[in-house]
C-alpha cells in the first residue's frame, strides 16, 4: 500500500515547532488510527500492517509523539545518554530524527521506587529518543490492543478506569443470586518475566523495533546487564504490551465453560458464575462454587500464563467466599447481612493516606497554616475524589475527626506562647454549621480552606459499556455524553 501524501506531512513544512498546526496533525494520526482499528474488526490484518506503517512513517505522528514524552510527568527524567529535550528547536530536531533505519535503542537507566511493602520496584527509564519511539509505535499498536482487549479489562486503558473495575465487581457479587466464591490472582512479577520470544510472536507491530526495546538491557552503577525476559516497568508502551499478553484470558474462560456472549454484551449460558474482572496484572474471577475455582479455573489460568513466561504467585493467590469479603484496587468488597453487599476503603487504604497525612503534618511543623493546608488539601483531594463511589461517609467523617485532632495538637506547638483562645481566632473560623473550619493565609493575603473529607458527596459511578473503542466511530456518540456527564456532575 502506498503512503498517503495527506497522512505523511513533509518535514519541509515545519519550520517551527510552536507554529504546528497541532489539530491537523491529531486529525491526521486519528484517522489512521480508526482505518487500523476498522481493518482489524474486519480481520484484514495485512492491511492493518500497512497502515501501522504508513501511521509510524507519519510526520504528523512524529510531531505528536515527541509532544507526549516532553510533556508528560516524565519530562525532566532524562535516560542514560542525560539528554533532554526541552526548546522548541530541540523537540523539532528530535521529530526529525525518529528514523527507522539504523535505529538503535539505548540501554535503560534503572531506578528503584518504594513499594507498599517497604521493598523496591526497579524502574527502566529510556532515554527521550527511545521514549519517542515508543510512543510513536504506541499510536499505532492502540488502536489494535483497543480493538482485541478482553471486556473485562480495564487497566491502562483509554476511557477505563479502577472505578469501573469495581463497579463491574459490584453488579457481579450484589445480587441475591451472584457468584459467593472469589479467586484472587496475583502474578508473580508479571512486567519482569513476560517471555520475550512470545511478545515477538505475538505483537502485531515493527518486530525489528520491538526487538531493539526488549535487548536493550539496563544500567546500574555504570555496568551494562542484559534483559532477557520482561518488559521494563518504565516505558510508555510497556503497559499496552502487558495487557496484550494478558488479553485472551476472559475468552479462553468463556470457551472453556461454554459461556457465549449476546449482542448485548450480557453473558449466556454462564451457569457457574464465572466473571473475569481485570485492571492490569490485578485480578478476579467470581464463580457459585470453590471447587470449580480451585480445580477448574486456576488451573486452566495456570496454563494460560505458562504459555506467557509468567505464573502466579502461590502465596498471595487465594480463594475467598464473598462474606468473608476481599480487598481490591484499595477497596473492601464484603457481602453482609441480608444480601447487603457494600465496598469500603480497604484498611491498607486508610492506613495508607493517614499515614501520609501525618508526614505531611510532621514535615510542615514549623510552617505558616496555608503552606500546611494547601500540602494536606492534595492528599485528601485525591483519595476522597478516588474513595468517593464507595460506601465511604462514615470513614469520611471518622478520617476528619483524627485529621483534625492532629492539626489542633500542629497549632498548639506551633504556637505555644499563645492561649487557647488566641490560637482558636487565629487558625479556625466558622462557617455555616461548621464552627471548626481550619484556615490560613498566604503572603499576598488569600485565604485557604482545609478541604474536609465528609464534604465530598458520594456518588455511584456509572460503568463503561464493555464494549466501548475510541477509534471506532460508532461509539463517538456514546463517548461525548459519558464526558459530558462527568463534567456536569
Amino acid at each position: 500500500m502506498k503512503p498517503d501524501i495527506k497522512d505523511c506531512a513533509p518535514k519541509a513544512n515545519y519550520s517551527n515547532w510552536n507554529a504546528i498546526d497541532w489539530k491537523k496533525a491529531e486529525r491526521s494520526v486519528k484517522s489512521l488510527q480508526r482505518r487500523i482499528a476498522k481493518a482489524i474488526r474486519e480481520g484484514k490484518h495485512s492491511k492493518a500492517k500497512s497502515l501501522q506503517w504508513i501511521l509510524t512513517h507519519s510526520f504528523h505522528a512524529k510531531l505528536w509523539a515527541v509532544k507526549r514524552v516532553t510533556e508528560n510527568k516524565g519530562k525532566r527524567t532524562p535516560g542514560v545518554d542525560k539528554i533532554r529535550w526541552k526548546t522548541p528547536s530541540q523537540k523539532l530536531l528530535a521529530a526529525k530524527s525518529l528514523v527507522r533505519k539504523d535505529y538503535k535503542a539505548l540501554p535503560l537507566r534503572r531506578l528503584y521506587i518504594l513499594k507498599k511493602n517497604g521493598k523496591k520496584r526497579p524502574l527502566g527509564i529510556p532515554t527521550m529518543k527511545d521514549r519517542a519511539f515508543q510512543a510513536l509505535h504506541l499510536l499505532a499498536l492502540e488502536p489494535v490492543s483497543e480493538t482485541l482487549a478482553d471486556k473485562g479489562s480495564y487497566g491502562f486503558r483509554l476511557l477505563r478506569s479502577c472505578h469501573d473495575a469495581l463497579e463491574r465487581c459490584f453488579i457481579h457479587l450484589s445480587r441475591s443470586d451472584s457468584a459467593t466464591w472469589i479467586l484472587e490472582g496475583d502474578i508473580k512479577g508479571c512486567f519482569d518475566n513476560i517471555s520475550h520470544q512470545w511478545l515477538i510472536e505475538n505483537i502485531p507491530m515493527d518486530k525489528k523495533i520491538l526487538q531493539q526495546w526488549l535487548r536493550a538491557g539496563f544500567m546500574e552503577n555504570k555496568q551494562l546487564f542484559p534483559t532477557e525476559q520482561g518488559t521494563p516497568q518504565g516505558g510508555i508502551i510497556s503497559p499496552t504490551l502487558a495487557n496484550m499478553t494478558l488479553d485472551g484470558l476472559e475468552n479462553m474462560l468463556d470457551k472453556a465453560f461454554g459461556i457465549s456472549i449476546r449482542p448485548d454484551g450480557c453473558r449466556k449460558n454462564n451457569k457457574y458464575k464465572i466473571h473475569l474482572i481485570r485492571y492490569a496484572d490485578d485480578f478476579i474471577v467470581t464463580a457459585n462454587n470453590k471447587e470449580i475455582l480451585e480445580n477448574k479455573v486456576k488451573p486452566l489460568i495456570e496454563e494460560f500464563l505458562a504459555n506467557r513466561g509468567l505464573q502466579l504467585s502461590q502465596e498471595k493467590t487465594k480463594i475467598t467466599h464473598v462474606t468473608d469479603g476481599f480487598d481490591f484496587l484499595g477497596q473492601n468488597i464484603r457481602m453482609y447481612a441480608k444480601n447487603k453487599l457494600l465496598m469500603r476503603p480497604s484498611k491498607d487504604s486508610i492506613k495508607s493516606v493517614m499515614g501520609k497525612l501525618k508526614g505531611i503534618i510532621v514535615k510542615h511543623r514549623g510552617s505558616q497554616a496555608a503552606v500546611l493546608i494547601r500540602n494536606l488539601n492534595r492528599v485528601i483531594t485525591g483519595w476522597a475524589n478516588y474513595h468517593k463511589h464507595a460506601c465511604s461517609k462514615r470513614i469520611f467523617f471518622n478520617l476528619d475527626r483524627i485529621l483534625w485532632r492532629n492539626i489542633w495538637n500542629w497549632a498548639r506547638r506551633r504556637h505555644n506562647n499563645l492561649g487557647y483562645r488566641k490560637i482558636v481566632s487565629l487558625l479556625f473560623m466558622t462557617i455555616g454549621n461548621r464552627k471548626w473550619q481550619f484556615f490560613g493565609k498566604f503572603s499576598n493575603g488569600k485565604t485557604i480552606l482545609l478541604r474536609m473529607f465528609a464534604l465530598f458527596k458520594i456518588r455511584r459511578h456509572k460503568l463503561i459499556a464493555g464494549a466501548v473503542n475510541p477509534f471506532d466511530p460508532r461509539w463517538d456518540k456514546y463517548i461525548h455524553k459519558r464526558k459530558l456527564c462527568r463534567v456536569l456532575a
